[in-house]
């Protein structure tokens, strides 16, 4: 279960810096707004100075007498006390101390995996703390530690420094390595080329690109057929479509025309329909005739 805090009764952190009715002294001296010297002035004149240009009276050094003090913009004097202090801050490189421990009797694989760790250590700017770890009768032969120590610092080069000697403490043996100038040259190698290639990122080359502009004009060209062209095309399909519109009709008019004689040949048997009837008629009188005649 975790432990409830405590409330905490210290007042919030104020800023120190006395300004306008906060300074407390009858004289100081004072500094115009562009950094002129005015003397040392009552502190109700250097107020009414403040009002008057529409500034603060901040005082700048406490301890001298008297006091000293400046007409300035304090909230603008503050901020950009706060920007100059970020950068600082930003601008400050954070040393870390890594630490790389070896045994007097280590073999040949070991030893160059080791130094492996501490060349990249130092290549990102860190110190490197070698230490030799002695046990039992090796802390009689502190030589063999210091050998090791040397022949590493002398494969090591202009890459690192020696910043504390082999020191024994106990049963370990120290030494601190610093990054050396080698350092500083590899990084600037390498910041130089990360420019070089972000520049030819950023900037395409100029002469491969009208070429190919130049390529492209001549395929649109071609695609496009000109205008006489297709305009001539145009009147060809007007007059084909032209022509076939008679050759639609004659069929047609061919076909209409058996229809027309078929209604002639038709008319004609509606007349003996009629002189059917007439024959019928006579061909009953005689039937008649006959019977009568039977009768």
């Amino acid at each position: 279960m975790p432990v409830p805090r405590r409330f905490d009764r210290r007042p919030p952190e104020r800023d120190t810096t006395r300004i306008n009715e906060r300074i407390r002294v009858p004289q100081v001296r004072l500094i115009g707004a562009e950094g002129e010297q005015l003397g040392v002035v009552e502190i109700t004149e250097a107020l009414k100075r403040a009002q008057d240009a529409d500034l603060d009276l901040v005082e700048v050094a406490p301890n001298s007498k008297p006091p000293v003090t400046r007409l300035l913009d304090y909230s603008k004097y503050k901020y950009e006390q706060e920007q100059k202090q970020k950068a600082a801050r930003k601008h400050q490189q954070q040393v870390n101390v890594r630490e790389i421990k070896l045994r007097p009797k280590i073999a040949t694989h070991d030893y160059e995996t080791k130094r492996g760790h501490v060349e990249r250590f130092l290549n990102h700017h860190n110190k490197v703390k070698i230490t030799i770890m002695f046990r039992g009768r090796e802390q009689a032969h502190p030589e063999r530690g210091r050998m090791l120590l040397k022949r590493l610092s002398d494969d090591l080069g202009e890459l690192a420094v020696i910043e504390s000697e082999p020191l024994q403490e106990g049963r370990n043996m120290s030494m601190l390595l610093g990054p050396g100038k080698a350092v500083d040259r590899v990084q600037s190698v390498d910041t130089e080329d990360e420019s070089k290639l972000a520049t030819d990122e950023i900037t395409p080359p100029v002469d491969t690109a009208k070429p190919a502009e130049d390529e492209s004009k001549p395929a649109m060209e071609e695609a496009k057929p000109p205008a006489d062209e297709t305009k001539a095309a145009e009147k060809e399909t007007e007059a084909s479509v032209d022509e076939a519109k008679p050759a639609e009709d004659k069929p047609k008019a061919s076909k209409a025309k058996p229809k027309a004689s078929k209604a002639k040949a038709k008319a004609p048997k509606a007349k003996p329909k009629a002189s059917k009837d007439g024959p019928a008629k006579a061909a009953e009188e005689p039937g008649e005739d006959v019977a009568a005649a039977s009768g």
